[in-house]
């Protein structure tokens, strides 16, 4: 299963996470606690948390680490599901079918991310079509944003622009359009009183929009 196949490898890469100089640390303690309630939350609301490491060190607050956990039961209301986690905290959610895990994806706010798994031509293809994310990453995690070459952005309520080469120095510049009136020119001609020039003027610009 899946989760036998997370914790195989979480358990080949940390097989202890304290005093582990390969394991990093939460970023701060606020958001080492706050870590902790989104987990507490979900599991007083009846989900279930696996713990993927082979020892028993799963929470280290002193140097504010937490074990890898896979999250399962979780579902759409808990706050474990509406805020980005930041963490090592993974909730699975179960389907069917791709038309299941796509209609779940495309009823809530457009994400920053979408990772897809697979080989097969038309699922990646499906995913691609009909799905709308900031950027995608097929077979892996997060490399979608190492590409140079491509822009990174989110869309809708996962941001607005996009950065990287070109799109970087336009997103985070102000470009100051500048129009120059040449001494030669129509204007006089638009001005009142309004005459049968400036009804054809008027009619050609209305044809033109």
């Amino acid at each position: 299963s899946l989760v036998a196949a997370l914790g195989k490898a979480v358990r080949k890469n940390y097989p202890k996470i304290s005093d582990n100089p390969d394991y990093t640390s939460i970023v701060s303690q606020r958001h080492f606690e706050r870590l902790q309630v989104l987990l507490g939350q979900a599991v007083q609301a009846g989900a279930r948390e696996i713990v993927l490491t082979g020892e028993g060190d799963n929470l280290s607050p002193k140097q504010r680490r937490m074990a890898p956990t896979i999250v399962l039961g979780a579902t759409p209301e808990m706050a474990i599901m509406q805020e980005e986690i930041f963490g090592p905290l993974l909730p699975i959610l179960p389907y069917d079918t791709l038309d299941e895990a796509l209609a779940f994806v495309n009823a809530r706010e457009r994400p920053l991310a979408l990772y897809g798994f697979g080989d097969d031509a038309r699922f990646r293809e499906r995913i691609l079509s009909e799905t709308i994310s900031g950027g995608v990453t097929l077979n892996d995690c997060l490399l979608h944003y190492a590409q140079e070459e491509q822009p990174f952005g989110g869309v809708g309520a996962s941001g607005i622009g996009a950065y990287h080469g070109e799109w970087g120095f336009r997103a985070f510049s102000k470009e100051k359009p500048v129009f120059v009136q040449s001494r030669l020119n129509a204007i006089p001609l638009l001005l009142p009183p309004f005459g049968k020039m400036f009804e054809r003027m008027a009619g050609f610009m209305r044809r033109m929009i």
